[in-house]
């Protein structure tokens, strides 16, 4: 019989100073590091989930495409992101997806998905910090609005 090994490996740019590190103070600077990663040319048609992983101070540590949807969805795993929070040694995520409608409202689904990811966070001790809806024009933030 053959069991396939499994390998999980973490690689640091050890010439990035942690000085250096992007510091999320609020969900507005999220919003804009999150623009910056988006695919610009997409944004407007398919839906695209993003996860920043932060350490103890905030600082991103790194960032992870989850996956693109559709025009009026994506897969949200959240295996998958803690996965990745893990392999990183994340002590925070922040969860970031756009709407193609411009639409700034939480439909059911993100508010499902929201709380199952805390709820994981919580027992991993990974805190979610916030999941953030982007639009062309603007944001939403589930802390700001007190659904987290």
């Amino acid at each position: 019989m053959v069991l396939p090994e499994i390998k999980v490996s973490v690689s640091f740019d050890r010439n990035v100073k942690k000085s250096e590190l992007f510091k999320i103070t609020s969900s507005k600077t999220a919003a804009e590091l999150f623009r910056k990663i988006f695919n610009a040319d997409t944004f407007d048609w398919q839906e695209e989930v993003i996860i920043l992983c932060l350490n103890n101070s905030n600082k991103v540590i790194g960032f992870y495409k989850l996956s693109k949807g559709g025009i009026t969805g994506a897969i949200v795993d959240p295996r998958m992101i803690f996965t990745i929070a893990l392999k990183c040694c994340a002590t925070s995520i922040i969860v970031a997806h756009n709407h193609p409608s411009g639409k700034l409202q939480a439909s059911e689904a993100d508010k499902t998905i929201t709380k199952k990811i805390k709820e994981g966070g919580e027992i991993l001790d990974i805190a979610l910090l916030d999941h953030l809806i982007l639009t062309d024009e603007s944001y939403f933030s589930f802390a700001d609005e007190g659904i987290l």
